[in-house]
């Protein structure tokens, strides 16, 4: 019999870090090098989509290049071994995850390969450049398309259906996430309400490291996979 059934893990940036990808609110993230106010909010996008469409035209050209790491491999090697159910959700907009092999993952802050249509509504895998009078593939409107990306003041992705899962998990892990931004910040506390044990593997300590009953620090790239084989041999 396993140990836990419902096991549920939060990715942040940190995981993505040793694949060269920013983080964010580490000191030379992305945010000390840009302008949130100016990229990441509806208001920034209505003002001046040029800009923002530029911003992650250049995002999307550096996920391309980028390439899944140990942390990722060895979190989809859990969900292949594992026999409960494994809950990914991650905050992360890249396809780092899927590119290593993982399928059951919630993107609660949207996709960098994908784009919304504002008029159809229609939601569209995308790898390439876009612009303002890029036309919908759905609908064929120009001057419509955004990033597929949960901006500043957006309500992210999947809280519902995170929520219930948070519910019935027995195990939560927290991995490369800082654990100041809500709502992702208080899943602990929703899976502590519920009996769950819980887990964070980071970098360093986090702000809520008290939360969590067992913490492990270093390399994403080499606590990740010594803890999930772990878990794998005790299953």
């Amino acid at each position: 019999m396993t140990l836990y059934s419902n096991i549920v893990i939060l990715t942040g940036a940190g995981i993505s870090a040793e694949s060269g990808l920013d983080t964010f609110r580490d000191k030379g993230g992305i945010w000390d090098k840009y302008d949130l106010m100016e990229l990441a909010t509806p208001e920034a996008f209505a003002r001046n989509p040029d800009l923002v469409h530029e911003f992650y035209n250049l995002r999307r050209a550096g996920v391309q290049k980028a390439n899944p790491n140990a942390a990722h491999y060895a979190l989809a090697r859990l969900e292949e071994k594992h026999p409960g159910n494994i809950t990914l959700v991650t905050q992360n907009v890249d396809p780092l995850h899927e590119r290593a092999g993982s399928r059951n993952l919630l993107h609660m802050h949207g996709e960098l390969n994908k784009t919304r249509c504002l008029l159809c509504g229609a939601v569209s895998e995308w790898s390439d450049d876009l612009f303002t009078d890029t036309r919908c593939p759905s609908c064929g409107q120009a001057g419509y398309l955004r990033p597929h990306i949960v901006w500043f003041g957006e309500i992210p992705f999947y809280i519902e259906e995170i929520n219930i899962r948070l519910s019935k998990c027995d195990l939560f892990i927290s991995i490369g996430t800082s654990g100041s931004v809500y709502p992702a910040a208080g899943f602990i506390q929703v899976a502590q309400n519920y009996g769950a044990e819980t887990v964070e593997l980071n970098l360093e300590p986090t702000d809520g490291k008290n939360l969590f009953s067992v913490s492990h620090y270093g390399r994403a790239t080499e606590i990740v996979p010594e803890y999930v084989a772990e878990l794998i041999r005790q299953d």
